[in-house]
């Protein structure tokens, strides 16, 4: 087992005073540094920065970052969530970690694309259908993480935009059931 023990600290944003929501950090005693090509490699959409080190990675809404001394994870609802958020997070490490074996390390570094990158590749229809006020909204909260891609139903249903379509798929590094899984 990787992680075995840490401390927990869980508090409001200080650049949200008075905020609903909680973010959470788990300091821990080792340096779990060499579990990061796994993750890399295992978790979809993650972003590997070796030269920091960490890896970030958005799961449900929430902004997850691990360094080599701490994960920290965002966005959570209460305290009691942000604890269960972090405790599953730790869990999930430590299986990563046991089964390396079976899993090839990425070493790929990526980096997230700008809202400006997606909103070029978006139909710009400024349809509302994804509950966005315009296309370059969508696109912003597409580039945060906090909309997902499916949202955009002509982007989705239309053929015109079908290469669009792909290339935003790869861009995001995510399946679309329009296009079939990521190859």
């Amino acid at each position: 087992m990787l992680i075995e023990k840490y401390e927990l600290e869980v508090f409001t944003p200080p650049c949200e005073p008075g905020a609903e929501r909680f973010s959470a950090i788990a300091h821990l005693p080792n340096d779990i540094r060499d579990v990061f090509p796994y993750l890399n490699a295992a978790l979809r959409g993650a972003i590997y920065e070796p030269a920091v080190p960490s890896v970030s990675w958005r799961k449900a809404g929430h902004y997850v970052v691990f360094h080599p001394d701490r994960i920290a994870v965002s966005n959570v609802e209460d305290r009691d969530a942000a604890i269960k958020e972090l405790e599953g997070i730790i869990a999930l490490v430590n299986r990563i970690w046991e089964q390396r074996d079976q899993i090839e390390p990425s070493y790929k570094t990526r980096r997230r694309p700008t809202g400006v990158e997606i909103y070029k590749l978006l139909p710009r229809t400024n349809c509302k259908a994804c509950g966005e006020a315009s296309c370059f909204a969508f696109a912003n909260k597409l580039a945060a993480g906090q909309v997902q891609l499916e949202a955009c139903k002509p982007l989705l249903e239309d053929p015109q935009y079908a290469l669009q379509r792909e290339e935003l798929a790869a861009l995001l590094d995510v399946d679309l059931p329009a296009i079939g899984p990521k190859r």
